[in-house]
C-alpha cells in the first residue's frame, strides 16, 4: 500500500469552478482518490469509487460534508450532515413527503405550471433563462409545497445559493455567505408550525415532530434541508436543461418525436453537467482505495462529475445522447444519504424538458454566464433568442 497519488490542483481555482471537466478527466486518469495539498482534501474521482464510498456511510461519514469546520458545526444535527441512527429517523420523515405515492398528486400542478410558464415564454420569442424559468419555477413549486409565505418566499433564493455556498473552504465567497446563510439558520431555529401554510409540507414535519418521530426541536432542521440543498440544485439543472438543448437541437428533436425519452433527456441532462462541483465526507477510517490507503481522519470530496464522465462506465461520455438512460448517474449521490428530494427533482425536470419540447422546436442560447460558486455549477445568466414554435 502506499500514499495515494498528488495533484497541486486548487478545486475552488475560479478558472476550474468555471469548467471543471478538463480537470476531472486530469485528476480521474491520475489515480480513484487523489490528495490536494492545496485544499488538503482527498478527491474521489472514479465512478465506482464514489459509489462505494456513498454506500458505505461508516467509513465514509456525513459529519462533515462541508470543507470548514464551521458550516459542519452548524449543520450538525440535520438530516444533510448525520450518520444513522439520528441520520435514519430525521430522513424518514424527510421522505415520507416526497416519495412517488406522496408526490403522485402534484404532477398535475407541476406539469400544468411548466406548461404555462414554458408556453408564455416561447409566445414572447425569446428571454433571459436563468431568472425567467430556472429561478421561478422551483422557487414557485417549493415555496407552495413547504407552506413559505411573505419575507420568507421572498429571502429563498439568497437563502438557498448561501447554504450551498458556505459548504467551500473558508475562501471570500465562504465568508461573504456566513451572514445571509445565518439568517436561514437562525429562522429554521425559530420557525413554528404557525408560519407555514395550512395543509403543506412544513406543517406535516411539525405534525410528525408532535407525535415523536423525530425529536422535539428537529422540524426547523428538516426544513432547512428544503432550502438548502434542494433549490439551488435544481435552479442549476433547469437552467442547464436550456442551455443543452440549445446547443443540442438534434437531441430535443428526439424527445419531441418521442416523449417516452422525456426521464432519460432529464437523467443525460444530470449526468452530463452534474449540478454540484464536490460534496464532503469525512474518512472515519483507513481504507484501501486502489494500490493507496487513505487515511482515517481525512477529508474526502466526491467528485460527480467526475464520476458521471468516467469512461470506464459510460461509453463516450462526453457525448450528450439522450438516449443513453443513465439511471446510475450519481448526481443525486447513491446509497442512504441520495438525494431525498430526487422525486420531486424528477418531476420539475420532466415538466419542463416536456413542455420545452412541446413548444419550442429549437432556439438559440448565448450570453452563457457561470459566476465561481464553492459548490453548486449554476447558470447566473442564459439569453434565449430564435426561438422555432413547435
Amino acid at each position: 500500500m502506499t500514499a495515494p497519488a498528488e495533484s497541486d490542483v486548487d478545486l475552488w481555482d475560479d478558472a476550474i469552478l468555471a469548467d471543471p471537466y478538463p480537470v476531472y478527466t486530469e485528476l480521474r486518469e491520475l489515480a480513484p482518490v487523489v490528495y490536494l495539498p492545496r485544499n488538503d482534501v482527498y478527491v474521489l474521482t472514479r465512478y465506482d469509487t464514489i459509489r462505494d464510498a456513498l454506500g458505505d456511510p461508516e467509513t465514509f461519514s456525513s459529519t462533515s460534508i462541508g470543507f470548514n469546520p464551521m458550516v459542519n458545526e452548524a449543520l450538525a444535527g440535520t438530516s444533510l450532515a448525520s450518520d444513522a441512527p439520528l441520520h435514519t429517523q430525521l430522513r424518514a420523515v424527510l421522505s415520507a413527503n416526497l416519495t412517488p405515492r406522496a408526490l403522485r398528486g402534484l404532477k398535475v400542478v407541476i406539469d400544468e405550471k411548466a406548461d404555462k410558464l414554458v408556453a408564455a415564454l416561447a409566445a414572447g420569442g425569446g428571454f433571459e433563462a436563468v431568472d425567467a424559468l430556472a429561478r421561478a419555477f422551483p422557487l414557485d413549486i417549493v415555496s407552495d409545497l413547504i407552506g413559505f409565505e411573505g419575507p420568507v418566499k421572498a429571502n429563498m433564493l439568497r437563502w438557498g445559493q448561501a447554504a450551498m455556498q458556505v459548504i467551500g473552504p473558508l475562501n471570500q465567497r465562504t465568508q461573504e455567505s456566513f451572514p445571509i446563510a445565518g439568517e436561514l439558520y437562525e429562522w429554521c431555529s425559530s420557525v413554528t408550525a404557525r408560519d407555514l401554510l395550512p395543509g403543506s409540507i412544513g406543517r406535516g414535519i411539525f405534525d410528525a415532530e408532535a407525535r415523536g418521530e423525530i425529536p422535539a426541536g428537529y422540524a426547523g432542521n428538516i426544513i432547512h434541508q428544503y432550502l438548502g440543498a434542494g433549490v439551488d440544485t435544481t435552479i442549476a439543472s433547469i437552467g442547464n436543461i436550456v442551455a443543452l438543448f440549445g446547443r443540442h437541437p438534434e437531441q430535443l428533436e428526439l424527445v419531441r418525436e418521442d416523449p417516452a425519452l422525456v426521464p432519460a433527456a432529464f437523467a443525460e441532462v444530470l449526468r452530463y453537467w452534474a449540478p454540484i462541483h464536490v460534496w464532503g465526507r469525512r474518512v472515519t477510517r483507513d481504507v484501501e482505495i486502489g494500490s493507496a490507503v487513505l487515511p482515517a481522519g481525512a477529508q474526502a470530496g466526491i467528485l460527480f462529475g467526475a464520476g458521471n464522465h468516467d469512461p470506464r462506465h459510460y461509453e463516450n461520455p462526453d457525448t450528450f445522447d439522450v438516449t443513453r438512460n443513465p439511471v446510475d448517474h450519481l448526481s443525486f449521490g447513491y446509497g442512504p444519504h441520495g438525494c431525498a428530494g430526487q422525486g420531486l427533482a424528477k418531476l420539475e425536470g420532466h415538466a419542463i424538458v416536456s413542455a420545452l419540447a412541446r413548444h419550442m422546436k429549437s432556439w438559440t442560447v448565448s450570453g452563457e454566464q457561470r459566476i465561481p460558486s464553492n459548490i453548486t455549477r449554476s447558470l447566473e445568466q442564459l439569453q434565449v433568442t430564435g426561438v422555432e414554435a413547435a
